[in-house]
Parts: structure tokens; C-alpha cells; sequence
């Protein structure tokens, strides 16, 4: 049995957060998915491009309100130079006038929910992972190979804020870069997909956006979801493969 644990040493820093998962298994691989549904998901991930606007009040990408939220949060663990939150680097594109594109069908559909609800989401393949997931603040030295980057191994950083499993980091400075190893690919069938919310008030926001996710991996992905759980307050596990 694999889980998802979110650490102690998470909620020591963090004990207002709330974290949403979504276990979807049995999807379709990306050739699988029909062109009429690719285009539905691709207009929706065009729209949601266009709802990001309203979050953006300030030409200035640090003084919008979610940038803000995370930049604060990101002060509270040690991270790479200038690593910044997933949903920054979102709401740039959208500020400098270069949405975000379509990148393969599930992928684009949690960009869809990011953009929407100024959110991180992000989303791993299961089959990958060896042993537990956690969410934690590791002692560093953790094997990390970059999403996109042909180098040598980046691993992580004392008092660094990380998702790990047995073999090394699977997400870098909490939701910030991806790794090879664990990334979701055109042919995975079984995902982790997450959302992070570190502002309290918006926790209704995040349930929305969870359900969302849910229902557009299982209608476009054909996948069945066997997991739909928000961690906070005393809920701090969820099993991901029995």
C-alpha cells in the first residue's frame, strides 16, 4: 500500500494550509484521447487563460494577490534561487500576453484548474513512485534530476520544503520544479494530482477546484477517481495505491 503523507514538519510551518488530492486511475494515454476531446480541452484551457486575468489587479506580477500569498510562503523554507510558486510562473505568462499552451491532455487539464483558481496543481505518475509520498522539510541531499534539463542530478537543500518518496524528491521548494523520474507522460495511466492552498479564507476555493479536477480527468481521461480528500487539521494522510 502507498500513501500520501503530509509531515509534521509541514505543519509546523504551514498549519493553516489545505491540501487537495485527486487519485485518478485507468486513464486514457494521450493518443487515446479523441480529437474532439483534445479540442474541448484545449478551448477550456484557452479560457481559463482568460479567467486568470481577474486575478491579476497589478501590472507588477509580486503585487497581485496570489503571487503574494505564495512569495510569502516560499520565505518560510530554505529554496533554490529564485525559485517562485508554479501559479507565478502561470500568472506571468498570462500578464506578459503569452498564455499557456497545450501541452498533453492531462497536463492541460490541471493547468485549466490552476489558471482558474490561481492555484498550484501539479500531478505525478503513481506507477513511479517508490514507497510512501511525503510533503516535508528534508535534511537535504536528495536525488533530483530537472524536469526538461539534461544535467547532472540537482538535489535538494537542508531546510528545504519538498515532495519525496524512497528514491529521492519528486517536486523541488514544494511546488516549484518537477522531476524526470516521477513527471506524468503521454502514456500514463495512474495520477497523483495535487492543489495547494496556503490562504485560509480560500479553502472553499480549493474544494471547488478539486471537485473540478475530478470531474474533467474523469470525463475527458475516462479515468475513475478513487481518490478526492482534503488534508488539513487533523487530516494529514490519504492512500494512493492499496
Amino acid at each position: 500500500m502507498k500513501k500520501f503523507v503530509t509531515e509534521d514538519s509541514f505543519w509546523e510551518l504551514f498549519p493553516d494550509a489545505a491540501i487537495g488530492v485527486v487519485v485518478a486511475r485507468g486513464m486514457k494515454t494521450a493518443d487515446e484521447v479523441s480529437d474532439e476531446d483534445k479540442a474541448e480541452i484545449e478551448r477550456l484551457l484557452v479560457r481559463a487563460n482568460m479567467m486568470a486575468e481577474r486575478h491579476l489587479t497589478s501590472d507588477t506580477i509580486s503585487e497581485n494577490a496570489p503571487v503574494k500569498a505564495w512569495r510569502e510562503a516560499y520565505r518560510r523554507f530554505k529554496t533554490k534561487k529564485g525559485a517562485r510558486c508554479s501559479i507565478e510562473n502561470l500568472l506571468k505568462r498570462v500578464l506578459k500576453g503569452k498564455p499557456v499552451g497545450t501541452i498533453t491532455p492531462a497536463v492541460d487539464i490541471y493547468n485549466t484548474i490552476s489558471l482558474t483558481y490561481a492555484l498550484p496543481v501539479g500531478g505525478e505518475d503513481i506507477d513511479t513512485f517508490q514507497g510512501d509520498l511525503r510533503l516535508t522539510v528534508t535534511e537535504g541531499g536528495d536525488a533530483f534530476l530537472p524536469l526538461g534539463s539534461d544535467e547532472s542530478e540537482d538535489p535538494t537543500l537542508p531546510g528545504e520544503l519538498c515532495y519525496l518518496d524512497d528514491a529521492g524528491a519528486v517536486c523541488r521548494c514544494w511546488n516549484w520544479r518537477d522531476g524526470v523520474r516521477t513527471a506524468l507522460r503521454d502514456d500514463s495511466r495512474n495520477a497523483f494530482l495535487i492543489i495547494e492552498c496556503v490562504e485560509p479564507e480560500r479553502i472553499e476555493q480549493c474544494v471547488e477546484a478539486i471537485d473540478e479536477l475530478a470531474e474533467l480527468v474523469e470525463r475527458y481521461l475516462g479515468a475513475t477517481i478513487e481518490a478526492k480528500q482534503l488534508l488539513c487539521g487533523p487530516v494529514r494522510e490519504v492512500v494512493i495505491e492499496p
